[in-house]
């Protein structure tokens, strides 16, 4: 007597293994996006810890060399698509951050900085804008010596400055 063994799957076991992994798709999609803004955001907040620190660092340089004036400026030239925190005052041989990273290509661009400098060399205010990844933007601002959130009771403010 001869047995036939079965050696295929049938439609409906093809069926319900692409019904499983098409709602697993469906559920580890959102929480793969939201882990990247997540990464944006806390790379965002170790910017602003570095960019105080370097500030920090820089102002005792200064007072142990005898000068005890205000740091003006993060960056040597603002705009769009340019280096950002690449030098003090922009003297970009004196480095913000040892990387300095780039600005927004353009306005509508997320998860980057841009650059805003009113007034001139004594009376300069900087202000510095992050573009979150998900929705909205917090300013800081730079002034005596210090980068502070413009508006430190935002939501934004609150999640990077903390």
């Amino acid at each position: 007597m001869q047995t036939s063994s079965k050696k295929a799957f049938t439609m409906v076991e093809l069926v319900f293994v692409i019904a499983v992994i098409g709602i697993l798709v469906g559920v580890a999609i959102p929480k793969l996006a939201a882990t990247r803004n997540d990464a944006v955001i806390v790379k965002a907040r170790t910017t602003v810890a570095s960019i105080r620190s370097a500030i920090s660092i820089e102002r005792q340089k200064r007072i142990l060399s005898g000068t005890f004036g205000y740091i003006f400026k993060l960056s040597k030239e603002n705009g769009e698509n340019k280096p950002i925190f690449d030098g003090f005052d922009g003297d970009d041989s004196n480095t913000v951050l040892e990387y300095p990273l780039q600005s927004c290509k353009n306005s509508s661009s997320k998860g980057c900085w841009e650059e805003t400098v009113t007034g001139t060399a004594i009376s300069a205010i900087s202000e510095y804008r992050y573009n979150m990844p998900t929705a909205g933007s917090v300013t800081f601002v730079l002034i005596n010596n210090k980068f502070d959130c413009k508006f430190p009771t935002t939501a934004n403010c609150t999640t990077l400055a903390r």
